[in-house]
């Protein structure tokens, strides 16, 4: 059930990065860039720190022992140094990245089984520690990460004037 889970949340995130980058491509380069108070101060920080969170964590599950080919483009990308760290600081190049990472996690998501998630996985923490979790719920604390962000994206890119739509998961669970 995990699996079915994951993939469905992995559509669901592309989906909501598309509305969310079309309102962001309304905005101007200084609207972007304007710092907002937010965690990582503005709407361009923002996006980029959720790219620099999936580098991280599917840079870590590539490392599983199912070695899933779907991360492989990942795990040549260079590893962020800080969470707060700019990638792309050109929106254009962004978006095409994030679209590049959405692709990644469809096709990862996909290539997911139940066994996969039900083991352990061992990583290096971003402070240096060793850590050993259970899989699948890394993956789904993976997931949440980028939905805690979009909320928060939500917010920011209403103070400029932009409706991201319709954002409820609910919509997109398939009626049985």
């Amino acid at each position: 059930m995990m699996k079915q889970s994951f993939e469905l949340m992995a559509r669901y995130n592309q989906m909501m990065n598309r509305q969310l980058y079309y309102c962001a491509a309304q905005l101007s380069d200084e609207q972007l860039k304007r710092d907002r108070q937010a965690f990582f101060g503005s709407i361009l920080g923002t996006l980029n720190h959720i790219l620099v969170g999936d580098t991280l964590w599917l840079q870590r599950f590539a490392a599983h022992p199912s070695g899933f080919s779907s991360l492989d483009k990942v795990k040549a990308l260079a590893a962020p140094k800080q969470l707060d760290e700019i990638i792309h600081d050109n929106f254009a190049a962004l978006s095409e990245a994030r679209n590049a990472m959405d692709a990644a996690i469809v096709e990862f998501s996909t290539q997911l089984t139940e066994q996969d998630l039900s083991q352990p996985l061992s990583y290096v923490n971003s402070k240096g520690l060793s850590q050993q979790k259970h899989f699948g719920l890394l993956v789904q604390h993976f997931f949440n990460h980028q939905t805690h962000h979009r909320g928060q994206l939500s917010t920011l890119l209403s103070q400029c004037g932009q409706d991201i739509g319709v954002s409820d998961l609910l919509v997109h669970i398939p009626e049985l």
